[in-house]
């Protein structure tokens, strides 16, 4: 995706521990994904919202 290895991103998690320590990830992790699941709610939402307008309008 980004071009990054298995070197890459061994690197990158080690920097991450030594920065948040490994008492913190699990935080971390559950932060983003309530963040990730948040927007496609949000997401789907506005989707559903333009479709019942585009029915709507189809009616009219």
């Amino acid at each position: 995706m980004f071009g990054l290895g298995p070197m890459e991103l061994t690197i990158i998690l080690v920097i991450v521990l030594i920065i948040f320590g490994a008492g913190k990830l699990p935080e971390i992790g559950s932060g983003i994904g309530k963040g990730i699941k948040n927007f496609k709610k949000a997401i789907s939402e506005t989707e559903e919202k333009d479709a019942e307008k585009i029915e709507e309008e189809k009616k009219s």
